[in-house]
């Protein structure tokens, strides 16, 4: 390094050149002790003794099509313990890192940062004792820019046959059907995997799915389609899959964000999405502040656990919300109180969101008498066209939960549309049938854009311009 203290701010852009990186933006945090790069697509390989590791990265959150491979040995595997308390067992690999003219060696670990406004965490383990962080500047270092990425490869869709697992407990209903025979039609193998008799071995250099006795083989990619009484096991199992370096079209990571539902809304509002007025509560004991929180209304009660319209109960009268209220305290659960959208009359829209594209989109009619506009309820459904503003925050809401599909649910109200919901596991048939859209074929085109590539990935690894 040069006798020149090197400054930074708390955002800098830097570049990884072992990597065939030449421009990351990443957030410089003291805070957390590893840095950390986004990864996804792992998959480790070579012998025990000389552990190698190979991951896509996607250095330009804007620009999905721009993937570099990369490949480095593995220096260590530990648990690391994200800002939110979870706590995972990530890969640790050694690489310089550059900025400007000065270039030095750290520890880098591997986590899947998609949903991250930065590719790259900068840690304290990297920061050496010479240097100093000045958290009130930015980019005190020279600025880089994705351009240096021009004439990098772009992401093509895969052309080969792709072996698909589609993890699900119920094989015959409309949506795994749809899916396995999309997927067949387009010269794809897809095996039904019930998610309740997968079980795993957890280990350091070579992870895997277990099946009927059997180790599951190495899959190109994986469908999830758990559901929510299999959210904590499935999202496990989901994970294994991920670590095997399998391309899942929701992560594991994505769907427990979204099944969250008090988390679920805590981002959108911090993203400053439009959504009902909302309270969380678990056993208040003032429960006339709780209402007033909502809107001081009629107010819709959600149980956090509630699916298909079940545990969801309108209240039309403040007396009529506490009486409701004081009962979902006796049962010790966990709900949300949110405000009535009554112009909305008792319809919403339901944007079925594929990458960075609403595929597709209903109006969702409930039945006479019913607030709850669910399907599955009896409710009746019309193909509806999204006005530029819902398009747009319906990718935003999937984006932030870090879907790449998602059901996003959206009342329309007189200020403009608000997030309902954001289903990881959204079903086909209502869409499909309504709309008269293949969108089973636009998911599985999807993964063949993002499936990674097989045993040539050391090869194309550099990433250098071609």
């Amino acid at each position: 390094m040069s006798d020149t203290p090197l400054k930074l701010g708390w955002e800098e852009w830097l570049s990884l050149p072992d990597l065939g990186l030449p421009a990351i933006r990443a957030k410089v945090d003291t805070g957390a002790k590893t840095s950390a790069l986004h990864a996804h697509a792992v998959e480790p390989f070579g012998s025990i003794s000389k552990p190698q590791i190979r991951f896509t990265l996607r250095p330009n959150p804007d620009d999905p099509d721009l993937e570099v491979v990369c490949a480095a040995p593995i220096v260590d595997r530990r648990e690391v313990t994200s800002s939110n308390g979870e706590t995972e067992l990530r890969y640790v690999i050694s690489t310089n890192v550059q900025f400007g003219d000065q270039k030095w060696p750290i520890q880098v670990t591997l986590t899947n940062r998609e949903t991250m406004a930065y590719r790259m965490l900068f840690g304290r383990t990297s920061i050496t004792e010479d240097m100093a962080v000045l958290p009130a500047e930015s980019f005190i270092q020279p600025k880089l820019s994705y351009d240096l990425y021009k004439g990098f490869p772009r992401k093509k869709a895969a052309k080969r046959p792709l072996r698909i697992a589609l993890l699900t407990r119920e094989p015959n209903n409309y949506s795994c059907q749809r899916l396995k025979e999309a997927a067949e039609q387009r010269g794809h193998h897809i095996e039904m995997i019930d998610t309740r008799r997968c079980y795993m071995a957890i280990n350091a250099q070579q992870p895997e799915v277990h099946y009927d006795g059997k180790p599951l083989p190495q899959y190109d990619a994986v469908i999830p389609r758990i559901g929510a009484s299999m959210t904590f096991y499935g999202m496990a199992v989901l994970r294994q899959f991920e670590m095997m370096g399998a391309y899942c079209l929701n992560s594991a990571q994505s769907i427990g964000v979204s099944r969250d539902k008090l988390y679920a809304h805590q981002l959108l509002a911090r993203h400053r999405i439009g959504m009902p007025a909302t309270a969380f509560a678990s056993s208040p004991k003032d429960t006339k502040d709780l209402i007033s929180l909502a809107g001081n209304g009629a107010v819709v009660v959600k149980l956090l656990e509630s699916t298909q319209g079940k545990g969801v109960v309108l209240a039309e009268t403040k007396k009529a919300a506490e009486s409701l209220i004081d009962a979902f305290r006796g049962l010790e659960a966990n709900f949300l109180v949110q405000e009535f959208v009554k112009e909305a009359g008792g319809a919403d829209v339901r944007c079925f969101v594929v990458g960075n594209k609403v595929v597709g989109a209903i109006k969702r009619q409930g039945a006479e008498g019913e607030f709850r506009s669910n399907l599955h309820r009896g409710g009746s459904a019309s193909v509806i066209k999204l006005s530029v503003e819902e398009k747009k925050v319906a990718i935003k809401a999937s984006k932030v939960m870090g879907l790449s599909v998602a059901g996003v649910d959206i009342l329309q109200s007189s200020t403009g549309p608000k997030i309902l919901e954001v289903n990881s596991s959204p079903g086909l048939e209502g869409i499909e049938n309504t709309t008269k859209k293949d969108v089973a074929s636009m998911m599985i085109e999807h993964i063949e854009l993002h499936a990674p590539v097989v045993n040539t990935a050391i090869r194309t690894r550099s990433a250098k311009p071609s």
